[in-house]
């Protein structure tokens, strides 16, 4: 059986990949990427890689041939063709290719979801079902790398800003990765999993990572207008900080208020602490 991975060269495709390597071997593992000379860099010597772009629906088609099972990592928005567009590229090549099961990588309870970001993933989640594949939606809550400039700042002195009340799930991302290569390689998986790790406020996130330091942090909530100020003044552009600002927004919604033990089951053991998280974060 051949397990493939897209968007293979980022840290999440990575972590996956390694992970197939160690579950199935490497035979058996295809790094689907954009630029084949960093994908021969940066992933484990002798897999299969093949270029694929999801601006491209018939070049990623080529790419998925004799792919059985498909990780398909969703995509960054924000770029010249949109996220949908793309999206809807690799669900049309996968099933014009045969793949005979997709692990999708979508939004938490993205059947449900209200905020802005969910849209792209709710788009892609119902074409997947219409198309007739067979799938696994790997409901991802918040990456604790997503907010890193948050817990580095509370590490350099400087106030740890925020302005939503809402909670997230957060955890390592390498720890979604972990887990999506278990669900690709299993016997019969899920349709859905909602992966993530305790719900928490930000006030939350401020005292782990309080802990995690051993010594005191500021940790400031702010009005939205007031946090966007905040990116300015540190020499942010104003679209940038808006940007950076509507990433609270699922948190704001209440979609990332989400419990399930569903990604310590598949990854077969209790989640690290928040604390231990964060050191290792930090440490790096």
């Amino acid at each position: 059986m051949k397990y493939a991975v897209t968007a293979a060269t980022g840290r999440f495709g990575r972590v996956a990949v390694e992970q197939l390597v160690d579950l199935v071997g490497k035979d058996q593992v295809v790094a689907i990427v954009r630029d084949v000379a960093k994908g021969r860099e940066l992933l484990p010597a002798g897999i299969e890689i093949r270029q694929g772009d999801y601006a491209d629906q018939a070049g990623m088609t080529s790419a998925l041939a004799g792919i059985d099972r498909l990780l398909f990592i969703s995509s960054q928005p924000g770029g010249p063709v949109s996220r949908e567009t793309q999206h809807l590229n690799v669900v049309a090549a996968a099933k014009e290719a045969g793949v005979s099961l997709v692990a999708y990588t979508s939004y938490p309870q993205a059947d449900q979801a209200k905020a802005p970001l969910a849209h792209d993933h709710q788009v892609t989640e119902a074409a997947i079902k219409e198309a007739g594949l067979a799938h696994a939606f790997l409901r991802d809550n918040w990456y604790l790398e997503n907010d890193a400039s948050f817990l580095t700042a509370g590490k350099e002195g400087q106030a740890a800003i925020y302005w939503t009340t809402g909670k997230a799930a957060w955890a390592p991302e390498a720890l979604y990765a972990t887990a999506a290569a278990k669900v690709l390689v299993s016997d019969q998986p899920k349709e859905a999993y909602e992966f993530g790790g305790q719900p928490i406020s930000y006030e939350e996130l401020g005292d782990a990572l309080k802990e995690a330091l051993g010594k005191e942090v500021e940790v400031v909530k702010l009005s939205r207008e007031a946090y966007e100020a905040a990116l300015v003044k540190s020499g942010m552009d104003e679209a940038m900080a808006t940007m950076i600002a509507s990433f609270e927004e699922p948190h704001e919604a209440g979609d990332l208020d989400v419990a399930s033990d569903d990604l310590a089951t598949v990854l077969g053991h209790p989640l690290p602490t928040l604390v231990a998280s964060i050191k290792e974060l930090l440490a790096k």
